[in-house]
């Protein structure tokens, strides 16, 4: 049994950064039909992710916080999200193919394929699996912390995003280890920026 995996939310400037683990059904009628998460229209890939959630073998979505990023790295964050999603698979796939050029530590046989959203149906459907799940938390954590538009860009960097950083210093979803949001904190410290 094959796993695909992958992750959503490595760029961003808040938020964690989720992953899913996927096993598709040989008989899944929508096989031939996943597509990386970002080039799928959101009404689609909401009806895609409950296909999945109900159709597929087996599927997990994990995630690490925004502290154990700041903590480890974005890239360590990102691979300890990724076991923690095959391990939480419930079954045990013979094979994982990760999207990237890297792969996670894992007691299975991993490979890691550059483009795999694109060109491997389990790991596009781990990539719509976890966009959705991070879109949703964003959605949360938009509500409440609004002044920060996450609703709309997710936590990634955009020109609304870093100016909302600059008026209001970060909220405890921003990455500290991330290059923007340390400024913002320094500039804060200094006396130059909004406290929080």
């Amino acid at each position: 049994m094959l796993a695909g995996v992958d992750e959503v939310g490595r760029g961003p400037l808040a938020g964690p950064v989720v992953t899913a683990a996927v096993i598709l059904s040989p008989d899944d009628p929508f096989l031939g039909r996943y597509r990386d998460s970002k080039k799928v229209a959101e009404k689609k890939r909401l009806k895609l992710y409950h296909h999945l959630r109900r159709h597929a073998v087996a599927y997990a979505v994990s995630m690490a916080s925004v502290e154990e990023i700041d903590r480890l790295n974005i890239l360590h964050a990102t691979m300890l999200a990724m076991r923690r999603s095959v391990d939480a698979l419930g079954v045990k796939p013979t094979r994982v193919l990760v999207d990237g050029n890297r792969v996670p530590l894992l007691a299975i046989p991993a490979e890691a394929v550059v483009g795999g959203d694109a060109s491997v149906q389990e790991i596009a459907a781990a990539s719509i699996m976890a966009k959705v799940v991070r879109d949703r938390l964003m959605q949360k954590i938009h509500a409440k912390f609004p002044v920060y538009g996450f609703a709309g860009h997710k936590g990634y960097g955009t020109a609304g995003h870093l100016q909302a950083l600059r008026e209001h210093g970060p909220c405890i979803w921003h990455r500290s280890s991330f290059a923007p949001v340390a400024r913002c904190m320094l500039n804060t410290v200094q006396g130059r920026g909004t406290e929080i």
